[in-house]
């Protein structure tokens, strides 16, 4: 991996066997950013979403290898209470399957580069922490602050 600011913006190439979400939280480390948003595309061999099932309040995880192409990954990043971050994306991919072309996306937990994976970051000037929403029943910004 390696990145280079820009203005406000951060450039992160990540590079073949790295994994997306935690090249972009070791980004966020080094250069000491709490909140921000990404987006990026790229390709990829191991890939695992997630969709969240409202009934048991937890994410089902869904695993594939192969050819992918990173067609979306866009997300956002804030601290937690305990000062570390929360990284939520959502990602599409496509794919071939029997000569036809497939997708799957949700809630990025990992992706694995197979060759290159480019990502554009933006800090935002002012931190948004995280609250748990009991409508919704998940932790969302905490926008009264």
């Amino acid at each position: 991996m390696d990145y280079r600011k820009i203005g406000e913006e951060i450039y992160i190439r990540v590079d073949r066997d790295e994994e997306i979400v935690e090249c972009i939280q070791n980004v966020c480390k080094k250069e000491n950013i709490k909140t921000a948003h990404f987006k990026g595309i790229g390709g990829c061999d191991k890939i695992v979403v997630q969709t969240y099932i409202e009934k048991i309040n937890d994410f089902e995880s869904h695993e594939k290898n192969g050819i992918f192409e990173l067609l979306s990954l866009d997300g956002n990043i804030s601290p937690e209470d305990d000062g570390s971050l929360y990284i939520h994306s959502h990602a599409s991919f496509s794919y071939l399957e029997n000569d036809e072309i497939k997708m799957i996306g949700g809630h990025l937990k990992q992706a694995f580069v197979r060759y290159t994976a480019e990502i554009i970051l933006t800090p935002a000037k002012e931190n948004i922490s995280r609250m748990k929403d009991l409508k919704a029943g998940i932790r969302v910004w905490d926008l009264r602050k």
